[in-house]
């Protein structure tokens, strides 16, 4: 992975209301709101449709596309197949791919500390999704941590204009939905704003849930963890100790007990021939097969480590 200079923006201290950005602000309140319409136009077509789109954007979009591919480049796969990816990535509604990018490498380069920005040390609810309401005090560290993107000009445009996919998207299926049926409102509300909701928080879950519960294969200079149930609902991503350890692993999970959807997925397109140069610890950096309890030494090939709570 290529490494940005990153100037470092001033620390986080938590919610500020001159730091916040009410377009974001009130693109994200708007649509939770919009999920309390979700009962009243409940249909099965649109439940449907919002698993799909969950499926699309956020396995495919985010965590393959946004944070494997492009953050961490841990796999190669041809142009075209990068950029429907980045349009998944798009319609997930987090930014655009050099935002999205940026700020994660941002992340990775001062995890849990006071430049990380979305630093647990703030609060889980920071760390969770107040961090991303409010304007970074450099506002373009994001870009500059991410010019391997901006010197693509395609990813350029998605940079400008890719928030219109999501407004293009939901005029579609309004449109369709009462082509097809009269479920026009169905579909919006379930397959924009429930959808859109439920791959925020489970990408959130991964800054805030991964970096306070769970356990530790590897001894991190942070507080990154790993946790089952994150790692369920993100296809792979909570296994977030063991990202931090190989950043560049296209596995997340390293034990046969460590599901990891996205690695499949990896793999698949591997087979017919649409991702190459697939990275992978060494052998000899994988963790124990089993894991130890708080408080219990364990030999690896990197020498005796301490398994510690990271909460």
């Amino acid at each position: 992975m290529q490494t940005a200079h990153v100037r470092p923006s001033a620390p986080h201290h938590g919610i500020s209301w001159r730091r916040l950005d009410w377009s974001v602000v009130i693109g994200i309140g708007a649509v939770h709101a919009g999920c309390l319409l979700a009962p009243l136009y409940f249909t099965w077509t649109g439940a449907g449709l919002m698993v799909l789109l969950i499926w699309l954007t956020g396995a495919g979009g985010i965590t393959l596309g946004f944070h494997r591919l492009l953050t961490h480049r841990s796999f190669k796969t041809p142009k075209w197949v990068e950029y429907i990816l980045t349009v998944l990535g798009c319609l997930a509604w987090q930014g655009s791919s050099v935002q999205w990018v940026g700020t994660h490498r941002i992340h990775h380069k001062h995890s849990d500390g006071d430049h990380d920005p979305h630093s647990p040390k703030d609060g889980f609810a920071w760390a969770h999704a107040f961090w991303c309401l409010h304007r970074e005090p450099e506002d373009r560290s994001a870009e500059n941590a991410a010019k391997d993107l901006l010197r693509d000009p395609v990813h350029r445009i998605f940079h400008r204009v890719g928030w219109l996919l999501q407004v293009i998207l939901a005029f579609m299926l309004y449109g369709l939905g009462e082509w097809f049926s009269g479920v026009g409102i169905s579909w919006l509300v379930w397959g924009i704003c429930v959808r859109t909701v439920v791959v925020y928080h489970v990408t959130w879950f991964v800054n805030s849930a991964t970096h306070t519960w769970g356990y530790r294969n590897y001894e991190t200079k942070d507080r990154s963890t790993n946790l089952w149930w994150v790692a369920l609902l993100s296809w792979g991503e909570g296994w977030h100790n063991n990202h931090h350890a190989h950043p560049r692993s296209a596995a997340h999970g390293l034990r046969r007990s460590e599901l990891d959807v996205t690695y499949w997925i990896i793999r698949f397109l591997a087979r017919i021939g649409l991702a190459r140069d697939i990275v992978l610890p060494a052998p000899h950096e994988m963790p124990p097969r089993k894991q130890k309890k708080e408080g219990e030494s364990e030999s690896t090939a990197c020498g005796t480590q301490r398994v510690q709570s990271a909460s």
